[in-house]
């Protein structure tokens, strides 16, 4: 499926989101909106709420406060025509991945929870849309390799057919070679079919590769919002943004080399 032949481009907007965990303020009061086939990157230091927020999206962690709804398609958050639409990237792709399960059973569990036919064909179409062959399908996750694996955690999540793919840190696992390739496939996949992504990192060489825009957030808030060319002619004025800038050794090494940092 690509981005002319398949369903039309489904945004995200979320508004309030407050996630508090036994009176702890994990994310407060965050608010964004993400057009039909924008790449957005949410950055911050550990700890900042970043990957809270995509987990308040998908309901992996408890909004106390907010609202998450898709543009462009009227699905209730948590029903299995949101979950359907919405797919999430983890970051460690050993963890996230059933170490008893085969590749062919872990990329047909999504299939049968939707009740969706013909999960053969659409295996073998998977992996090989994330660079891998059917002869993938019968090994363990122990049998590969990390940056395997994340393809197949890659494929498991497009298996559905999404429009939107939540990426939490879905390189930082990964040596920095596979890294640059686990980044053009994503490239590539949004590119070929049309996504629309939304992508946690700590890392701002990663993020401005992949995103044309950033939200900024420190415990728990957002600092700002900005195109990731700013990031590149060093547009900022925020001091928290200008300190990640300094601490990203990727976004450092690529500006000394004069290599730009947005895609």
């Amino acid at each position: 499926m690509n981005a002319a032949t398949g369903p039309k481009a489904l945004g995200l907007e979320a508004s309030g989101l407050r996630v508090e965990y036994d009176g702890f303020v994990a994310v407060a009061d965050t608010s964004f909106s993400v057009a039909p086939g924008e790449s957005f990157g949410i950055v911050g230091e550990s700890g900042s709420g970043k990957s809270t927020v995509l987990r308040a999206i998908c309901g992996l962690a408890p909004r106390t406060a907010g609202t998450v709804k898709l543009l462009g398609q009227d699905s209730a958050p948590g029903s299995k025509a949101f979950r359907r639409q919405v797919q999430m990237v983890f970051q460690d792709p050993y963890g996230s991945l059933h170490p008893r399960h085969t590749v062919d059973r872990i990329l047909a569990e999504p299939l049968a929870i939707h009740g969706i036919l013909g999960a053969e064909g659409r295996i073998e179409r998977a992996l090989e849309e994330v660079g891998l062959g059917t002869g993938f399908r019968f090994r363990y996750p122990h049998q590969l390799s990390g940056g395997q694996r994340q393809r197949i955690a890659i494929a498991r999540a497009l298996i559905l057919e999404p429009q939107i793919l939540l990426l939490d840190e879905p390189t930082s696992a990964l040596d920095a070679s596979v890294q640059a390739e686990v980044l053009n496939l994503l490239e590539e996949l949004r590119r070929r079919r049309g996504l629309t992504f939304i992508m946690v990192s700590h890392d701002l060489a990663v993020v401005t590769h992949l995103c044309e825009r950033l939200m900024v957030m420190q415990r728990g808030q957002t600092v700002e919002m900005l195109p990731s060319a700013d990031l590149a002619v060093r547009k900022v004025s925020n001091a928290y943004t200008l300190s990640l800038m300094e601490a990203s050794t990727g976004f450092k090494r690529r500006a000394e080399a004069g290599v730009p940092t947005t895609a």
